[in-house]
């Protein structure tokens, strides 16, 4: 007979609910069904996270770059505007100093005017605070740049024009002033042939004239301007040597002349006349020295003039001490 200590309880197998039971795995172990969800919610967090982290890293590289592109963008923009600059503040503005009449041709003049008009662009920078922002300015400093380099090529060869006009100018004054003072210079040799008075000047001459007609088909406006000063101080020898032959010759031919007038007045200063009639004697003496009459009374009688006895210019003739005088100018006895 069975003890009822000696009952064993049968108990019924408790059922696990299907909704948490899985498929077997691989290995035959059973997993719950709400972990693959759960991995599945961490793995796609993990992916979000690490797209953001993905995005946020490709997100400042390419901040990076922009701000990098930037930055290269506005240093060319500098370098450019430095250079247009330093152009348009020194041999630009020299020549914007050049006049219409001081080229030889007065276009390149009204060309470089044009470009000193131009408007340079105004600088920004980089002052956006993303990358989009970032590339157009980047964009917009490259343009500028090329503005800058642009302009400053066209500004040169503007500036450049001006210069050889200037010089071609300069080139052509200088020829046309040593023609002209080539043929004064011939003329002047020819005709003070003789007429110097020192020769040597006249040589001086003849050389500058053989060194000027060397030059005056050159290139060198400097050397064709100092043949030209040549042949002006060369110039200005004979004409002062042509003057001071003329003054000598002058104060030669007035000497002359005094002495002529001197030796004239000389010979006219003394002539004398003596003549005797009827026992009077008259002497006359130059002009400058009167005339004196001498009348007296001879007891021949009249005679001819070289048997009267010769006059006492002294006193009076054919009286002595007992002659008087009388108011008619004559002495009697």
């Amino acid at each position: 007979m069975m003890n009822e200590n000696d009952k064993t309880e049968i108990l019924e197998p408790v059922e696990t609910p299907a909704e948490n039971i899985t498929e077997p795995s691989k290995d035959g172990r059973k997993c719950p069904k709400w972990l693959p969800p759960l991995v599945a919610a961490v793995c796609a967090v993990i992916l979000v996270a690490a797209g953001i982290i993905g995005w946020n890293a490709y997100s400042g590289a390419k901040l990076a770059e922009a701000k990098e592109a930037c930055a290269t963008a506005a240093d060319t923009v500098r370098n450019n505007a430095n250079e247009y600059n330093a152009l348009l503040n020194g041999d630009a503005a020299d020549a914007a100093a050049v006049k219409a009449e001081q080229v030889k041709d007065s276009k390149t003049v009204e060309s470089l005017g044009k470009e000193l008009k131009a408007m340079a662009p105004e600088y920004e920078g980089c002052v956006a605070e993303n990358a989009q922002g970032l590339d157009a300015a980047a964009v917009k400093l490259n343009e500028q740049a090329d503005w800058y380099e642009t302009h400053e090529k066209s500004l040169s060869k503007a500036v450049r024009a001006v210069a050889e006009s200037k010089a071609a100018k300069r080139l052509d004054d200088a020829k046309t002033n040593l023609t002209a003072k080539l043929d004064e210079a011939s003329k002047l040799l020819a005709d003070s042939d003789g007429k110097v008075a020192d020769n040597a000047t006249r040589d001086a001459l003849s050389n500058a004239i053989d060194a000027a007609n060397g030059l005056k088909d050159g290139n060198d406006p400097a050397k064709i301007d100092g043949a030209r000063k040549t042949l002006e101080d060369a110039i200005n020898g004979v004409n002062a040597s042509v003057q001071a032959k003329t003054d000598a010759d002058a104060q030669a031919a007035a000497a002359a002349a005094a002495a002529a007038q001197a030796q004239a007045q000389a010979q006219s200063t003394y002539s004398g006349v003596s003549s005797y009639s009827g026992g009077a004697y008259r002497r006359t003496e130059g002009s400058t020295s009167g005339s004196n009459t001498y009348r007296g009374t001879t007891s021949g009688g009249s005679g001819p003039a070289a048997a009267a006895p010769k006059p006492n210019l002294n006193g009076a003739y054919g009286c002595d001490n007992s002659c008087t005088g009388k108011d008619d100018g004559y002495y009697h006895h």
